[in-house]
Parts: structure tokens; C-alpha cells; sequence
């Protein structure tokens, strides 16, 4: 029991930054109705971002997410105009097909950069030991600094004048541009923090395992997982989904291969799908 309680609370520890990876992607949906095929790629230009970062500036590697973060919202900024603006309020394929079209784009740069060969942030913190089990410093330094950047995102979205703006573009966008705000400034932005909240998880993931310019991919389909448990266009649920995630992975590992979670997680997400269409929070509200 001792063995199987530790492996939940790593499995809650690397949640929270599924949950934080999901965040970006259900503030992209509930503002502008976009499916965010970048997102993968975003989160392994994140662990890139971290990982030239430490390389140039050796220091606290959690010291580096501020400009990890600061670049991941220019860059969506710049993705947003690039490949979302022209396509807002048309079929939902478009957006997926443009956006996808991003991430191949970067995925290929990337490989022809980076190739395919693991890399890792040779960086690490002091653990905790709790009787027969340690507790890496890096899982508990990421966790927390996901916790932390979550309620950032949250004091942003509703004590300030920009955050309020997006809540009413995602209520109502119409009304909102009725009421002087510009429904343009306001997704460009969202899609900005968007990007910055994938680039931060990557950046933490960087700390945690070992990456390659692929590994986007698969915490991209844990994120879509994440968000449909939280519900679309739930972003502070998505953390709490995300951690919830975690959980599962820590209480299965102990019986069962790790090749079988990703199964039981899809199929987790199916059921979800089907028996509560809008996530285990419920309907997005504003």
C-alpha cells in the first residue's frame, strides 16, 4: 500500500503539469472555438526553449520559465496571425487543417535541427524522503510551479481589465464588440497565453524526463484527454482534470504495463465522451 500511495502522489505531481499543458488548449477552444493542433509542437518548442536556455545561463532552471513563457506569447501572437485570424468563424476544419499545418511545419524544422535524439536538462533538486521513498525535487518544483502559473492565469482572467475582456469575447463575442472591446485584440492575446501556458508545460517537462523533438505529441493527446474530463473552455478545471490524470497513471503503474495506461486513459476518454459530453465540471460559463 506504502508503494502504491507514493506512486499517486508522483502521478498528482506530474498531473499538474498535464493540467497546465490542457490549459492553454481549453482557453484556445473556449474563447474562439479553435482546436489548437500546435499544441504539441508548442510544448516540445517548450522543452527546447528550456533546454538552450539552461545550456547558455546556468542557473535554477525554474528561474528560466519567465522568458520560456515570454517567448511562447510572442510566438502565439505570431502563429495567431499567421495561420488562426484568417480562418476564425469558418468551418472548424479549417482551423484544424491551418493549424496542423503549423505544427508539421515546426515539427520539420525542428527534426531537421534538433534530429530525433533524446536530450535532457541536466539539472536536479534536492528530494524529499518519506520513508522507504524520495521524491525527486524536479516532479515537486514543477507541480508547484505549475500550481503557481495556473493561479496567475486565474488572477489574470478575473481581477484585470484584459482577462474580464476575454471572459466576455468567450461569453458573448458579439456583445462584446457591442460593449467597445475588440474581439481581434482579445483572441490574439488568448491565443498568445494560449501558447505560453504549452510552452511552460513543455519547459517543466523538460526538467522532469528526458524529450525529443516528437514528445509534444503525446502529452498533446493527454491534453485532449485533460480537457474533455474538465469540459471545453474550462481552464481551471483543466487542472484539476489534469491532476486527476495523474493520479490514475500513479495508482495503475504499480499493476500494469506502462504501454497499457494510454489505452485505459482513451478509453477513459471515450466513456467521458459519451456519458458526460460536458466534462466532469460541466458547462463552460464565463
Amino acid at each position: 500500500m506504502s508503494g502504491i500511495l507514493a506512486s499517486m502522489i508522483d502521478g498528482l505531481l506530474v498531473g499538474s503539469v498535464y493540467g497546465l499543458a490542457a490549459m492553454g488548449l481549453s482557453l484556445i477552444w473556449g474563447v474562439m472555438n479553435v482546436i489548437n493542433l500546435t499544441h504539441g509542437a508548442m510544448i516540445a518548442l517548450g522543452m527546447f526553449g528550456m533546454y538552450l536556455l539552461f545550456g547558455l545561463v546556468t542557473t535554477n532552471a525554474y528561474l528560466l520559465l519567465l522568458p520560456v513563457i515570454a517567448a511562447g506569447l510572442v510566438l502565439g501572437i505570431v502563429v495567431y496571425w499567421m495561420a488562426v485570424h484568417w480562418v476564425i468563424g469558418r468551418s472548424e476544419l479549417m482551423s484544424l487543417l491551418s493549424t496542423f499545418a503549423v505544427n508539421m511545419m515546426v515539427i520539420g524544422i525542428g527534426t531537421t535541427l534538433f534530429s530525433t535524439s533524446p536530450y535532457n536538462v541536466n539539472f536536479s533538486l534536492p528530494g524529499i524522503t518519506i520513508g522507504a521513498y524520495t521524491f525527486t525535487g524536479n516532479h515537486i518544483a514543477a507541480a508547484v510551479s505549475a500550481v503557481v502559473i495556473a493561479l496567475a492565469l486565474q488572477l489574470f482572467l478575473y481581477r484585470t481589465r484584459p482577462g474580464k475582456a476575454i471572459r466576455a469575447v468567450a461569453d458573448n463575442r458579439e456583445a462584446a464588440e457591442l460593449m467597445g472591446i475588440s474581439s481581434t485584440a482579445v483572441l490574439t492575446i488568448a491565443f498568445g497565453i494560449g501558447i505560453a501556458l504549452a510552452t511552460a508545460s513543455g519547459a517543466l517537462v523538460s526538467t522532469m524526463f528526458p524529450f525529443t523533438i516528437l514528445s509534444g505529441g503525446a502529452y498533446e493527446l493527454k491534453s485532449f484527454v485533460v480537457t474533455v474530463l474538465a469540459g471545453l473552455g474550462k481552464p481551471a478545471g483543466a487542472l484539476l482534470a489534469g491532476v486527476l490524470l495523474g493520479l490514475l497513471e500513479g495508482a495503475l503503474t504499480p499493476f500494469i504495463a506502462v504501454s497499457w495506461i494510454p489505452l485505459i486513459e482513451f478509453g477513459l476518454f471515450v466513456v467521458v465522451l459519451v456519458a458526460l459530453p460536458h466534462g466532469i465540471f460541466g458547462r463552460a460559463t464565463a
